[in-house]
């Protein structure tokens, strides 16, 4: 059976969307009525959210429809996410036990890539190892014992790559600017439009993306955890209700770019 939405607006612009799903998102404008109808095809607990960015609260802008009926099968249990079948603690610090000098360049790692056992490329081990414990291992391979701690972080930066495509970073990059930028800025330096009015509200600042220290030391299952559950107290909201499974593995990979140069058009190679 259809729903039948009617939205408007009493300050300013808004929009209605709904989370993990090809539904288009309207705009909802001040003082006028906006009319959509919604079919699911499929029982669950689906969050509608605001993707306009309105003020500090935008992220409260949320609420959830429950869709249930004896047409739809039972819906199946889901895989918990890797952080939680790895065991890590999202919540700990997380420093980055060696960081590079400079900025590491996946294009200079390439010419390296012939020596770099094929275990480190596979998408466990992306998943699994954050970019400080990648480059401890590689350094302990006597394959790569005449590589410079520069040309480590190179290759380091060359897995990363090779594990995300184009598309991904693509999407990605548009998941940060229309979700995460406004708080973490463009840059991802933590100093968006409203990162002040989150640390009046959370009492921290915005995560600095572009801090080696803490992001070489976090790796993607981490980060994938903190982007599903939010941050607890930081003022981030939990975007798991929100995103699919890839588009969080896609937002995760751009937020390495901040970290090292990547080709987009090498991505995956």
């Amino acid at each position: 059976m259809p729903l039948h939405l009617r939205l408007t607006s009493d300050d300013v612009m808004h929009s209605f969307a709904i989370g993990q799903s090809a539904i288009p998102a309207v705009d909802v404008l001040p003082g006028q009525m906006t009319e959509v109808t919604l079919t699911f095809d499929k029982p669950g607990t689906y969050t509608y959210y605001c993707t306009r960015w309105c003020g500090p609260n935008h992220w409260r802008m949320r609420g959830t429809i429950e869709v249930t009926g004896d047409d739809f099968a039972s819906p199946q249990p889901g895989t918990p996410p890797l952080y939680m079948t790895l065991n890590l603690d999202i919540d700990a610090a997380h420093p980055a036990s060696v960081t590079p000098i400079g900025f590491p360049d996946a294009q200079r790692g390439v010419t390296f890539s012939t020596l770099l056992p094929v275990n480190y490329l596979s998408l466990d081990y992306y998943r699994s190892h954050s970019p400080a414990q990648a480059v401890q291992e590689l350094r302990a391979e006597s394959a790569l014992a005449s590589l410079s701690n520069s040309d480590l972080w190179d290759l380091v930066a060359y897995i990363w790559q090779s594990n995300t495509t184009p598309e991904g970073l693509a999407e990605g990059q548009r998941l940060f600017a229309q979700n995460c930028a406004a708080c973490h800025g463009e840059t991802g330096r933590g100093n968006g439009v409203f990162s002040a009015d989150i640390k009046a509200l959370a009492g921290k600042t915005p995560a600095n993306f572009s801090d080696p220290a803490t992001m070489l030391g976090a790796g993607p299952a981490l980060l994938q955890g903190k982007i599903l559950r939010g941050g607890m107290g930081t003022g981030m909201p939990s975007w798991g209700p929100i995103f699919t499974d890839q588009q969080t593995w896609d937002l995760v990979s751009y937020l390495y770019t901040f970290q090292f140069r990547m080709n987009p058009a090498s991505a995956g190679k």
